[in-house]
Formats: structure tokens, C-alpha cells, sequence
């Protein structure tokens, strides 16, 4: 079993921008002196729900102060980027850290991130799987051309290859973010593992699991390939000597930024939306992950992955808003959960 943080450099009220990167940063860092198998990054823009606006560029900072830890993106955003440049990037970091970089891609929201960066709804709406195969062919092959609805460019030599100086001829893995029956085709049809998120428990992310095989083997995916993917659980992790004191910290602290940073999203057609209540969404979360004693989290983790079949987390452990909680809690996942899982 593998286990990483989920950094979402989340600003929590009172809170200046800065401060909410810094602990994104020095939770990483504590995570690889932790013993942690990774670290996955999220992406988002204008609100303070997340702070860090460029998942790859984080991560090539964390790549950099790092020598051993696995750094991810959880996720970058496809619709609002070129697929080219975001493969450009992925291959370089693939190179230069030695393969310790992983590349989790989603489709976003229907955000006004959409206006801004001038890719439109439909990119949104229609484009996520051209955008996606684009970047795979991007990462597996020597030279790319494209004649899609979005993209249109002649064959050009990929440089630099991913695949060049390392044993790993496949390049950077691609992970890709599933929240819909649809999404979860579309990654087991390419042979590419899930990310599943955190507001979903056991039972939906089995299915999800269950589905992905399904189409998978539909696809002509071999069974050995199948058996291997290696899909990720995104939650929560709060760990106290008492549950009760796990819960607490969390109740005390997510609310707030929760609200003010799902308030903050702004739709890009003005579509009606609806935010989940953020003392009801924070109870969810501390029933649905590992939240409580040591003995209560590698409990709960083992049995997620007993039911689900999934091996791999990503654990927010920001979730008090505090710099020095968070690396207590960070190192104590370390020292008393992961022993027990490896």
C-alpha cells in the first residue's frame, strides 16, 4: 500500500495567500522526512478554496527540494491548458527528477477560469478527450501532429521524449480524475488508473473500480494490465490520541474555509450551482476517511482498500489550517499508520 498527502494550499480565513503556500511547501517536505510515498498537488484559480494556481509548477519546486518522494498533479486542469505544453512539462520533470513525477489531469468546472485563459465552454463541454489523447500521444510517441475540432498542427518531433535515459519507456504516468460514469470510460478505454475524490466512500469507489474494469476489458485491455492499474483514493487524515480531538480539529477548522472558498467559484455562463454545506461536507469527510486515533486510520485505510481494491491515497492532512498541526500530523501518519500498511 502507498500512501501520499493532498496538498491544496487552502487558504483558511484570517489567512494571507502566502501562509497558505508556505504550508503547502513545508508539508511536502515533511511528508518525503515522513516516510510518505508521495506527494499530489491540486490546481485551482481565484478562490481561495485552493491557492496554488499551477500544480506542475509546484511540483517542479517540490521535485527540486526532494530526492526520493513521488510529486503529482491531483489535478491539472486540461481544458484550460494546451496539451502540448502541459506534455512539454511533464516530460522534463519526468527526465530530470529521475521518474518521480506523476501527471493527474482532470476536466475542471465550469468555471470563469474558462474565460479567462480564453479556451471556452465547449473545451469544457466536448474537448476533454481530444485534449487527453493528445497528451498521451504527446508522452508515448517521437513526433505528434494533430487534426482535431481544437487542435490542428503539422507532425513535429517531441523533445525532449520522455522515454530517453530511463528505464521507463512508457514516459510520466497519466493519472485521470473520475467523477462520472463517462469519465471513468474514458480513462479505462485508454488504460489509464482513476483518481477518485473524496466526497465518494467505499462502496461508490468500488463500482467506480468495478466499471473501470468493465470497460477496460471491452477495450481489449490485457488482464495483466488491468490488474496493475493503479488507481488513487484522494481523503482526509487527521490523527489525535483521541477521535473525538480528530474530529474537532477538523469541525473547528474546515468549515470556514470551506465556505468562503466554494462561495468563491464563479461559473462561467452564470448556470446555477449548488456548494454543499460545509459543517455537513466536514462530518461527511470525518466519517468517510481516516480521521481519529493511529489505530483508527490504519483500520480505516486497510479496509478502503480491501473493499475497493485500490492501493494507493492521497491524504489531505492540512485540514486544521495550522503550519505546525499540519506537520504533526504528517509526521505521525509516518511514524504510527504507515508501518502498519507496508
Amino acid at each position: 500500500m502507498r500512501v501520499g498527502s493532498f496538498v491544496l494550499g487552502a487558504q483558511f480565513p484570517g489567512q494571507g495567500q502566502g501562509e497558505a503556500l508556505h504550508r503547502a511547501v513545508r508539508s511536502a517536505e515533511v511528508a518525503e522526512e515522513a516516510g510518505l510515498d508521495s506527494v499530489w498537488l491540486a490546481e485551482h484559480h481565484f478562490v481561495p478554496y485552493g491557492t496554488c494556481p499551477s500544480a506542475i509548477t509546484l511540483a517542479a519546486l517540490l521535485l527540486g527540494r526532494t530526492r526520493r518522494i513521488r510529486v503529482g498533479t491531483a489535478v491539472s486542469v486540461l481544458p484550460t491548458v494546451h496539451p502540448v505544453a502541459l506534455g512539454e512539462q511533464a516530460a522534463l520533470l519526468h527526465l530530470t527528477s529521475g521518474g518521480r513525477f506523476s501527471l493527474g489531469v482532470g476536466r475542471g468546472g465550469p468555471w470563469v477560469d474558462l474565460e479567462v485563459f480564453g479556451a471556452g465552454l465547449a473545451a469544457y463541454e466536448q474537448g476533454f478527450p481530444e485534449s487527453l489523447d493528445l497528451l498521451v500521444r504527446w508522452l508515448r510517441e517521437p513526433s505528434v501532429g494533430a487534426d482535431g475540432a481544437r487542435f490542428r498542427f503539422r507532425e513535429v518531433p517531441v523533445v525532449p521524449r520522455p522515454s530517453e535515459a530511463l528505464t521507463d519507456a512508457t514516459g510520466p504516468e497519466v493519472v485521470v480524475a473520475c467523477t462520472s460514469p463517462t469519465s471513468v470510460r474514458l480513462a479505462a478505454e485508454r488504460g489509464l488508473p482513476m483518481l477518485l475524490g473524496m466526497h465518494v466512500g467505499d462502496e461508490e469507489k468500488a463500482e467506480m473500480v468495478a466499471l473501470w474494469r468493465q470497460y477496460a476489458r471491452a477495450a481489449g485491455r490485457s488482464g495483466d494490465e488491468i490488474r496493475a492499474a493503479g488507481h488513487v483514493s484522494a481523503g482526509v487524515c487527521q490523527i489525535a490520541d483521541r477521535r473525538t480531538d480528530a474530529v474537532e480539529t477538523l469541525v473547528k477548522a474546515m468549515p470556514g474555509w470551506l465556505k468562503q472558498g466554494l462561495d468563491a467559484h464563479v461559473t462561467v455562463d452564470g448556470r446555477a450551482r449548488s456548494m454543499r454545506d460545509p459543517v455537513a461536507y466536514t462530518e461527511l469527510l470525518c466519517g468517510l476517511h481516516p480521521v481519529g486515533t493511529a489505530r483508527l486510520c490504519v483500520d480505516r485505510l486497510a479496509a478502503t482498500s480491501e473493499r475497493t481494491g485500490i492501493s494507493r491515497f492521497s491524504l489531505l492532512v492540512e485540514g486544521s489550517g495550522d503550519l505546525s498541526a499540519t506537520e504533526e500530523n504528517v509526521r505521525r501518519l509516518g511514524a504510527e499508520v504507515l508501518p502498519h500498511l507496508r
